[in-house]
Order: C-alpha cells, then structure tokens, then sequence
C-alpha cells in the first residue's frame, strides 16, 4: 500500500508539472505553486487527524512503552542503513549497524530495548536517497509528496527503493498494515515538540519546512562522503625556520605553545616589598601577616625583644637586656630555652623581672 501510493504520487507530480512551472515558479524552487497546495492539505490532514491521535497515543500510553515501540521500529530501520551502506561501499557503517541490530534483537527482546547504543555501537541514518547522491546523483528540485511530506526528485525515487528494504514489506497484510499505523503514529508523536516550535517561529511554514529539509538532507550527503579534513595548526611560526614562537613572558625551559597566566602587575623573580612578603618568596605572594602587628626585626637577631612584649611596660621602668631571654622572648621557632636549676630552698622565678 505504501508503495502504491508513492506510485501515484509520483505519477500525479509528472502529470500536473507542467501545471505547477507557471509564471509563479521560483529558480530555486520551480514546484512551488503545486508544492505548497499540497502542503496545505497535508497540514490540514496533520491538524486534524494526525496530532489528535498523536495526543492520543501519548496520553494513553506510559513513556516506556512508547520508547520500546520507538526502539522496535529504530532497530528495524538498522536494516535499511545497513543495505544502504553497503551500496556506498561503506564496510564499516554497514557491520556496524548488523552488529546492532543483532546486538539488540538478541539482548533487546526483538529491539524494544536499545542496548547497542550504551555499548558504543553509533546509529547511522542512510536511505537510497542519499546512496543516490554519494554517486553523484542530483537532488533535483524541491518536491512535496502527498502524505509523505517534503522530498525532493531523487528522493522521492529513492523512496520506492527503501519500501523495499523494509522488512515489514514482507510481512503478512494482517500484521503488515497495523504496524504501519503504529509506526506512522509513533513518529508522529515523537515529532510534536516540532510541531509546537513550528508554529510558534515560522512566518512562513512551506519555506521553513522547504530549507530546513534541503539544509539537513545536504548535511547528510556531507557526513556519508570522506573523512572530515583535520583540525588546523594554531601554533604561530617565523618566517626563517617554521620553528615555533615562544609565548611572550613564558618561563624559561616551558613549552612553547603553552600560554603565559602570569599576572603582568607582578614583576618575576622579585619579592614584593609592599605585601611585606620574605625574601626568596615567589613574586607576587598574599601577605597573611596581622596587620596590627609591627614588622619584625630587619636584623635578624635571635635575642631580639618582638615591639609587642614592650608595649605594655610601664612608663619610667627599664627593660631588660636583651642577651637575657625571657619566656616570653622565646624564639617563634618553639624551641625550648633551658634554665638554671635554683639552689635549695630557694625558688626560681618563672622568668626575670623586667624592672627593679
């Protein structure tokens, strides 16, 4: 029935060309006249008898169970690839999609599970339509099939050949036909997200639907020719040598391509002296020290009394020497300093007074 009807279709569009290359006819689109009242009655047979039972689908239905009708049909369609890319010569995609659709008939229950996909085996999207075209087949002009939707030429007579890749072709009409609704049903509810987008963004929905199939079959055709061309060099090179260019204020020893992240307020191989960083430390280092606290010492004497010991002496009192340690002007290093056992029955005080 499928193919009957794409027979007529093509026999009706030889019929009425002429009819449709009138005055009003486009260079890129000659068909348009009778394109676009075919689509209308398509979109009208759409809105009302295909999204309502679309709808229908969806709300009788639990998401599962149409993700394993969506995945039966899916792994039947592995077929179609298979044989399609085998007649581009394409060894790898056609064991690839075999692989999967024994991968998920087996361990898939007949294909309502997609296992094949998880296991990394890609799914490609072939049809005698872009087999023609990988030959060097023109697409011909834009062509609006009745019931079927947007083609074009070479399309629409590719389409003859995959009804007879279809497995369910073979089928009894008992179960052939029923599974053609459910299949028809299935897509159609997979597509009314698009439907919405539709008609929320399109001016014009015969051009927008005409360039985005002609824009989408045309990636296609690219993506089964050769091998995509390898991603261009960046490095920068000089005119003598085509050595490479070494990044403006990179270390010394780093590679060249690498790029430079050092800060350009910091100077290199320099402390900051405002940050009260120590010498040797790496340029450009926070400065965690409180800053209620007075710098230390510039000398650097291990004797040395901190300001903040001395602050809260009492006015007129001496300080004690300084090559006399107290406990309290302990080294910061926390090393222990050893005192002088006091004689008997006298007690050592715990650190020397300050002020007599």
């Amino acid at each position: 029935m499928k193919l009957r009807t794409t027979v007529l279709a093509l026999a009706a569009t030889g019929l009425i060309s002429g009819c449709a290359t009138g005055p009003d006819r486009k260079p890129g689109d000659p068909f348009e006249p009778m394109n676009r009242a075919v689509f209308n009655f398509n979109d009208g047979l759409d809105r009302y008898v295909a999204v309502p039972v679309a709808k229908g689908y969806q709300k009788v239905t639990p998401q599962p169970l149409r993700t394993a009708v969506s995945n039966f049909f899916s792994n039947l369609g592995d077929l179609t690839n298979a044989a399609n890319a085998l007649l581009q010569l394409k060894i790898t995609d056609a064991t690839e999609d075999l692989v999967r659709f024994a991968f998920n008939s087996t361990f898939g229950l007949g294909g309502l599970l997609d296992w094949a996909t998880p296991a990394g085996l890609p799914k490609h999207h072939q049809d005698f339509g872009l087999t023609l075209g990988h030959w060097g087949i023109p697409s011909g002009p834009y062509l609006v099939l009745p019931l079927f939707g947007p083609s074009t030429v070479r399309d629409s007579m590719g389409l003859v050949v995959d009804v007879k890749f279809n497995p369910l072709n073979y089928m009894e009409p008992a179960v052939r036909n029923p599974l053609y609704v459910l299949q028809f049903v299935s897509v159609r509810s997979d597509l009314l997200g698009a439907t919405d987008l539709l008609q929320q963004a399109a001016l014009d929905k015969y051009s927008f639907v005409r360039d985005a199939y002609t824009q989408q079959r045309r990636a296609r055709l690219r993506g089964t020719g050769d091998n995509a061309a390898p991603l261009p060099e960046y490095e920068d090179q000089d005119d003598s040598g085509g050595a490479t260019i070494p990044a403006k204020g990179a270390a010394a020893g780093a590679p060249a391509t690498l790029p430079n992240y050092a800060d350009p307020g910091d100077t290199a191989d320099t402390p900051d002296a405002a940050s009260g960083a120590a010498t040797g430390a790496p340029a450009g280092a926070p400065n965690y020290s409180d800053p209620g606290e007075s710098p230390a010492p510039a000398s650097g004497a291990a004797g040395a009394v901190p300001a903040s010991e001395t602050t809260g002496a009492k006015a007129g009192t001496t300080a004690a020497p300084a090559t006399a340690p107290t406990a309290a002007s302990a080294p910061a290093t926390g090393t222990a300093i050893p005192t002088t056992p006091a004689p008997a029955g006298k007690q050592q005080p715990a650190s020397a007074p300050a002020a007599q």
